[in-house]
């Protein structure tokens, strides 16, 4: 069936040689010239993707449950990414090739029809992949639990376990008090009350970080079994799960975590073989400065087995896992074999009365529980050494929870047991002088003097030996010394090596997804298995520059806070995701739980300021600047985030909880339906309805079309610019049916436009007055359904789609041609509304396009099919240069001026709101509000007064307020003359024609204007000119006028008379809003 299905649908991404077959039936000729009547063509994408489609005149179709269809049943290879790491990429048929038309071609693009590749590049494809060699994959015990248990049992464990335990005493709740009460008998030492009341804390350190690891290992298991895991370990599943500004700012702080980590375990082998030499008395110069040389020289050499590869460095692995567990065995077995000649130094073999005296803690040189805590924890810290190399997992959904729980659990079962032994067997402090026995003077009370040795002067300082004194006490207790110092050197450098792979592998995956683009160069991997070799460099360098502190006890607090905040952010990514309800979120682990991951979330954040709390504050604060600067630029990927769904469900139950809530007038917004058409084709629509509901109400750009075309890349575009709004096309013959739909269908319960804003229409009498009807008709339907009209005009015009290859970008010019009028669409930039990945629309014919390059422009945007008619760039006319600087006008601040209200009729305060709204903004700042009203002039004071009342109760500033008197007055003759030569087209003129023929003409162009209409509305026509007079007067310098548009009666005045108010009203003006309410309040006086 699968070879069946290959024929069928397109193969992307991968040729191997399962895939040379293309699978085809064995009733279909592989030789190109074999005549068949019917055929399958092999078509090749312009990405180097392939697949096999029908066509019409190649109409094979596969034979699914036995009958001719093209339909595809359920197969897994069809929710492969295309950037999938194994199998192959099918697609199944599109919706398109299942409902179009036979006569349209399935896909847009690739070679002809019954075009196939050459066998000389199957071939070349062939080579290319056998040459290219498999990748190394690890299994769940190669690549995670020898990984983890080498991680864990770090520096830790040799050189600072006997140190921790002499500080916190072992845990008393390994102690009964029936066994200490029956241990009093046969010691012949006193234990005093305050002791007794004394309780260990290592067993408890170890404890809490083992619940803190525990926790992030089940909610690491949850998330890693939640779908396919890439590179990138704790960065790819925190990212993938909270989205790219927790998992950006996290991924950098976990890969320098990793960084550090290096220094730190490369520290403690260096301390290690500067004791050896000192033991020798060779040391090149002092303690410091040979630990810096050796740890120098070490770096250098993991960085060389690095470079080799995941294959050297995984055989490396395991022989350091077998010299290290050879080393803590070596050292069980030595604790039962105490000699006399190591009692000086401390130890005594197991012994009740050493058991009990270090079971309570005994802080010294200001060391507290949390400052101990704080240097054992990074030992914990490993346990995302297998998650960090998941892309070299052969299958890391099982490996990553099994390996990881599994390394929990025997390391923290290891510590335990290392430091119950060495607690037992070990004193504190030891001289190290076989003479220091015990006097018959002395009174002498520490479990040393029952065994026979007084180190009492170790109290004054100065001892070598001991838990408290001698990292290196576990060589001291092994049965083999040399055997421990040869586990320090596996456990050191196997933590070592593993963070040193680790870093960079995170490192890498954080560059390829371009989180922040300046460190692109370190994306680059190397040779079969994509090794970051640019990433391990700079990890060299970084644990270099730390290594040269040599300082272990400085070092391990700094990555304690970073492994902390990375470990919070995974726990509260399963949280989250639970939370979210998302149906993605379906980990194959069932063994978790969301509130668990919260607490665990919390301890983490609890434990980084317990340790030390500045620290943390500086951890936090990198992290909160990392996710501020990643919000800010919002890298453009979307990998389905938890964060997406928990805000998908916050709006939904958000917008159901408006629609219990009445509306009223206080919490009024105009919620703007905008006709824009195309996003870019008319900039300075939308820059100025954004000015005022950017964050304070709902702007729908809205657009009328008749050809389908992608909806996210006008939505892109409008997100680009930073104009917050949502994109609404609707498939429409014309403009007024468009706009019906629009205004009924668009919005959500109460998130519902409730005003219309249009563009004027300019260019009105040059066209058909067909599409002035519509125009109007849309109007007055926004009316109908009590919506409030907005109109902007600008003397320049609104519309630049006609302005071919302006800016840097190619654009794509489209003129479609109907039947009833001519829809000119916006020029669309193709690096504004193409991503890299897409191409342009399928073009079906009645489709004119002109491409036109402009200077520099991407030659990957250019769409795939042109015109033979392509134009080279000309230089554009002053009329379309003022055109371009007009639409931008809206986008710069607009400095000191006036926004002049002309506030002639009382439609609710519409008219008013919007101005205010428009103050409100840094852009219009500066601008203050004149109100213009009509009144009588023997009533001019009296008008005044009452409108400045009515405006200070509604807390509206302005600047000034003018009664006009003069409305009424007759316009000028010579603007009369000119308003009647504006409308003598459009006349009827019924009295010079037959009754029955002025009806038929009325009947079939309703936009003519009868001598009755005019006589009827003489002194509104007369207004309108006169208004447009006074507006030349008074408002001819402000920055933008809003003033109350005029009303026409539905059915009584003709679409040309109220197209030739309007023309007439706002001509030669600056900037004109034409507002008009629904005539129900949008302002109140009232609290």
């Amino acid at each position: 069936m699968l070879g069946c299905l290959q024929s069928r649908f397109r193969v992307v991404g991968f040729i191997d040689p399962g895939a040379m077959d293309i699978g085809l039936p064995p009733d279909v000729s592989h030789e190109p010239d074999t005549a068949k009547s019917d055929s399958v063509s092999l078509h090749s994408t312009g990405t180097g993707h392939t697949h096999i489609s029908d066509s019409h005149s190649n109409t094979y179709y596969m034979r699914t449950f036995g009958h001719n269809t093209i339909d595809a049943v359920p197969n897994i290879d069809f929710y492969r990414q295309t950037a999938a790491p194994f199998g192959e990429k099918l697609t199944r048929p599109s919706l398109s090739e299942l409902h179009d038309e036979l006569d349209k071609e399935p896909f847009e693009d690739g070679l002809a029809n019954g075009e196939e590749p050459s066998a000389a590049e199957e071939a070349a494809a062939l080579a290319a992949k056998e040459a290219k060699g498999g990748t190394v994959k690890f299994g769940w015990v190669k690549g995670v639990l020898i990984r983890c248990m080498l991680n864990i049992w770090g520096v830790m464990l040799f050189i600072r376990m006997s140190w921790i335990v002499g500080q916190a005493g072992i845990g008393r709740l390994f102690l009964r008090s029936d066994f200490v009460q029956a241990t009093l008998v046969k010691s012949k030492r006193k234990i005093t009350e305050s002791e007794m009341s004394r309780k260990g804390l290592t067993i408890a350190i170890i404890l809490m970080a083992t619940v803190v690891t525990t926790i992030t290992g089940l909610s690491t298991s949850a998330i890693a079994t939640n779908g396919f895991v890439r590179g990138g370990g704790a960065y790819y599943l925190i990212s993938r799960s909270l989205g790219p500004e927790f998992g950006g700012s996290i991924g950098l702080i976990f890969a320098f975590a990793n960084a550090v980590a290096v220094a730190m375990y490369v520290v403690g082998f260096a301390e290690t073989v500067v004791e050896l030499l000192n033991d020798v008395d060779a040391l090149m110069t002092d303690e410091l400065n040979d630990i810096r040389i050796v740890g120098t020289l070490t770096i250098i050499l993991l960085l060389g087995i690095s470079v080799a590869g995941m294959e050297w460095e995984a055989k490396a692995q395991i022989v350091l896992l077998v010299i290290l567990l050879a080393a803590i065995v070596n050292f069980f077995f030595g604790s039962f074999m105490p000699s006399e000649s190591k009692e000086p130094k401390g130890f005594f073999g197991y012994h009740t009365a050493i058991l009990l005296e270090n079971f309570g803690p005994e802080f010294r040189d200001g060391e507290t529980f949390f400052s101990v805590f704080a240097i054992f924890f990074p030992a914990a810290t490993g346990i995302l050494a297998g998650a960090n190399i998941s892309g070299d997992l052969t299958d890391p959904q099982s490996a990553i929870p099994k390996g990881t729980l599994l390394a929990i659990l025997i390391t923290g079962l290891t510590y335990v047991a290392v430091a119950i032994s060495a607690g037992s067997c070990i004193v504190r402090d030891a001289t190290g002088d076989q003479n220091d026995t015990v006097s018959p003077t002395v009174n002498c009370t520490d479990a040393a003097c029952t065994l026979g040795y007084d180190f009492s002067i170790c109290k004054e300082g100065g001892c070598q030996f001991g838990l408290m004194n001698d990292f290196q006490v576990m060589s001291l207790v092994s049965a083999f010394g040399p055997l421990i110092t040869a586990g320090i050197f596996s456990a050191t450098l196997s933590s070592a090596l593993a963070s040193l792979v680790s870093a960079p592998k995170v490192f890498q995956a954080l560059c390829k997804d371009n989180i922040y683009p300046g460190l692109g160069m370190f994306a680059k991997g190397y040779g079969r298995n994509n090794e970051p070799l640019r990433g391990y460099v700079l990890t060299f360098c970084i644990g270099l520059a730390f290594i040269l502190i040599a300082d272990l006890n400085i070092i391990a607090p700094i990555i304690s806070n970073f492994f902390l905040a990375s470990y919070a952010l995974i726990n509260f990514s399963v949280f989250h995701a639970s939370l979210a309800s998302s149906p993605g979120w379906r980990p194959s682990f069932k063994y978790y739980n969301m509130w668990v991951s919260l607490v665990g979330a919390i301890l983490c954040c609890v434990v980084m300021f317990v340790i030390n709390w500045w620290a943390a504050l500086v951890t936090l604060l990198i992290v909160l600047a990392l996710y501020i600067y990643v919000s800010y630029k919002k890298p453009d990927v979307n990998w389905g985030s938890s964060t997406q769904a928990l805000i998908y469900n916050q709006a939904l139950t958000h917008c159901l909880n408006l629609t219990g809530v009445e509306d009223h007038v206080k919490n009024f917004r105009p919620q703007c339906l905008v006709l824009a058409g195309y996003p870019n084709a008319r900039p300075a629509l939308l820059q100025l309805v954004n000015s005022f509901t950017k964050n304070v109400s709902l702007m729908v750009c809205s657009h009328v079309r008749t050809l389908y075309q992608d909806y996210a890349r006008c939505q892109r575009y409008l997100n680009k610019k930073r104009i917050k709004a949502f994109y609404a096309p609707v498939f429409s013959d014309n403009l007024r049916h468009g706009a019906q739909l629009l205004l009924q269908a668009v919005g959500l319960g109460r998130l519902k436009p409730n005003t219309l804003v249009m563009g004027f229409k300019n260019n009105w009498s040059d066209g058909n007055m067909r599409d002035v009807e519509n125009y109007i008709n849309t109007i007055h339907d926004a009316f109908d359904l009590l919506f409030g009209v907005v109109i902007l005009r600008l003397q320049e015009g609104l519309d630049i789609s006609h302005i071919q290859g302006q800016g840097t970008s190619v654009f794509f010019f489209i003129s479609i041609t109907l039947s009833t009028f001519c829809l000119y669409c916006a020029c669309i930039p193709a690096d504004e509304l193409l991503s890299s990945h897409e191409k342009p629309p399928v073009i079906t014919k009645d489709v004119l396009i002109s491409v036109i390059p402009a200077k520099d422009s991407d030659s990957d945007s250019c769409p795939s099919k042109t015109t033979s008619n392509q134009k080279t760039k000309s230089p554009l006319s002053l009329t379309d240069q003022r055109l371009l600087e007009s639409s931008q006008q809206f986008k710069k601040k607009q400095g000191k001026g006036t926004i002049d209200v002309w506030w002639l009729f009382d439609d609710g305060g519409l008219t008013l709101l919007i101005p205010y709204l428009l103050t409100n903004r840094s852009k219009w700042g500066d601008c203050r509000i004149r109100v213009f009203i009509g009144g009588k002039i023997n009533r001019i004071d009296h008008d005044r007064r009452a409108m400045a009342t009515l405006l200070s109760r509604f807390r509206i500033d302005f600047s000034d307020i003018n009664v006009l008197g003069d409305i009424n007055t007759k316009p000028k003759k010579h603007n009369k003359l000119t308003f009647k030569e504006l409308i003598e087209p459009y006349r009827l003129k019924e009295d010079d024609m037959e009754q029955e023929a002025a009806e038929r003409l009325k009947a079939q162009e309703p936009w003519r204007i009868t001598d009755n209409e005019l006589e009827l509305y003489k002194a509104k026509t007369n207004r309108q000119i006169r208004l447009n007079e006074l507006l030349k007067e008074h408002s001819s310098t402000a920055k933008l006028i809003v003033m109350s548009m005029p009303l026409a009666r539905k059915g009584t005045v003709s679409s040309a008379l109220y197209m030739c108010w309007l023309e007439t009203l706002s001509k030669g003006l600056p900037p004109l809003l034409l507002v008009r309410g629904n005539h129900q309040s949008v302002l109140t006086f009232y609290s």
